[in-house]
């Protein structure tokens, strides 16, 4: 039942300017402008200065190896921390705008102190960034509890994506106006970041367990009115009866790693991005085509920002298709299964259309908008249905974007490398034969739609339980003392 308690006679410290929604649109917007630093436009401008694809797919590739190494951490980090979430999430932001911009000081040429300029900055870039999706992710869960989470997961997501269209569409015109001194389209990211961290503030902490993935007592609805959750009158009765509750206990590492619904993401998500990463890079390169001293053509620059965007565009279409579908019943499993079959066809038809031209080429970018939106959206519902009730949501959410960080960094590194040494036709075919394995794998995952409500309130009675006979074998002892004295 929701109460007529706006969220400030909860959380004093919340302003009241912007409802909570509609504060974390603007923040998600605002972080989907940040993006992956524009990584495009930074491996063709490093192309354009003299650099190798070999090298750029290193540079590329490290800020994803560091991510895949760092996220599992970040996710137990943000689960555990008392430090309010919304400071850090604004740190992460400031750090990730200033390592991405540092290509901005990079010298014409194939400079040895350059590339460790940019090696290390993309390590720095990869810790940060590492923050920033289980920042948000807890945030959400801890002010709208698992009732409305997917509402404004969905809404986070679908922003995000009209963010990057929004950095993609800027960068590329301020790139093709400074042709072909591109490097001031990065300072689309240090806007981003500002922004990030204006719009933070008006962010609600939530309940910070409940962030972390524990059952909570009350959440907020998509207004910012607070509503009890769902308790059946034993449940409440044993709340009543127990006084000064200790803190729930989280369930063993072991318990939720070795869970199969969490291999079987872990691994879907891996071989998908492995497939997946690659191919827009070859994509650019196919429409844009090199001048004749090798660097790339001034027109790969609006093309390749059209990718983008007509990507990212989809992408916030398919997001939104998803969640209504979502709203409708529809399960977790056909959405996500549809995701994965687009990419096997769009790495197919860009092969058939590689000589077709650049309008063809281009219109591929709307099967990877789909199944980006799609696989996207329905990534944190998976993670929050599996660990709610756990207290380990954010770590299983960092472990899988590990797993999904290192496919898209070993399809970076090594579908370069396969274009350098086979060409493009090939490196496609290779992405066509590992799209097929996530395929086959998530069919094997059973529907996880409506188990996030019964696996919490099973964890919260069996909490309850334990406290209520915690609080009766302290009465027992407490009443033998007496006795004895």
């Amino acid at each position: 039942m929701t109460t007529q308690r706006p969220l400030h006679d909860i959380d004093p410290s919340h302003p009241l300017l912007l409802s909570p929604k509609f504060a974390f649109l603007l923040v998600s917007f605002s972080l989907g402008e940040l993006g992956d630093g524009l990584n495009i436009f930074q491996g063709i401008y490093l192309v354009g200065i003299g650099w190798n694809e070999g090298s750029v797919g290193i540079a590329l590739s490290l800020m994803g190896l560091t991510a895949l190494v760092i996220q599992p951490f970040a996710g137990d980090w943000v689960d555990k921390t008392t430090i309010d979430r919304r400071i850090f999430l604004s740190f992460a932001a400031i750090l990730t705008a200033l390592s991405a911009s540092a290509i901005m000081i990079v010298q014409e040429g194939n400079q040895h102190e350059d590339h460790l300029i940019i090696f290390f900055t993309k390590v720095i870039e990869g810790v940060s960034a590492s923050f920033i999706g289980p920042c948000v992710a807890a945030l959400t869960l801890a002010s709208f509890g698992p009732n409305h989470f997917d509402a404004i997961m969905a809404s986070n997501i679908l922003w995000g994506h009209v963010g990057s269209v929004v950095a993609a569409v800027l960068a590329g015109i301020v790139a093709y106006l400074s042709y072909p001194d591109i490097k001031f389209c990065f300072l689309v990211i240090g806007a981003a970041a500002l922004l990030a961290v204006i719009f933070v503030q008006y962010l609600p902490q939530g309940d910070p367990l409940m962030g972390r993935g524990f059952q909570g007592k009350v959440a907020m609805d998509e207004y910012g009115h607070l509503e009890r959750l769902e308790s059946d009158e034993s449940t409440v009765a044993v709340e009543n009866a127990v006084e000064n509750l200790d803190p729930p206990k989280a369930a063993t590492y072991w318990e939720v790693f070795s869970d199969y619904k969490t291999a079987i993401l872990c691994f879907t998500g891996f071989f998908f991005h492995f497939a997946n990463a690659n191919v827009l890079l070859v994509l650019g390169e196919l429409m844009g085509g090199d001048e004749e001293d090798g660097s790339p053509r001034r027109s790969v620059i609006p093309l390749v920002a059209g990718a983008i965007v007509l990507a990212q565009t989809t992408m916030a279409a398919a997001t939104w298709a998803g969640d209504r579908l979502t709203f409708f019943g529809v399960g977790r499993k056909p959405l996500f299964l549809a995701g994965l079959a687009t990419l096997p066809l769009r790495c197919a038809l860009i092969v058939f259309w590689k000589d077709a031209g650049d309008f063809y080429l281009l219109s591929t970018q709307i099967l990877d908008g789909i199944g980006g939106g799609l696989c996207g959206l329905i990534h944190p519902y998976l993670v929050a249905d599996i660990t709610f009730g756990s207290g380990r949501f954010n770590v299983i959410m960092g472990l899988t974007a590990s797993f999904f960080g290192l496919g898209a960094t070993l399809s970076n590194f090594m579908g370069q490398m396969a274009v350098e040494k086979f060409g493009h036709v090939t490196s496609l075919w290779g992405s066509f034969g590992l799209s097929l394995i996530p395929i086959i794998l998530f069919a094997c995952m059973p529907e996880t739609l409506g188990q996030r409500g019964v696996n919490g309130h099973l964890q919260y009675q069996q909490y309850l339980q334990q406290q209520q006979q915690q609080r009766k074998q302290e009465g027992e002892q407490a009443d033998y003392a007496k006795m004895v004295e």
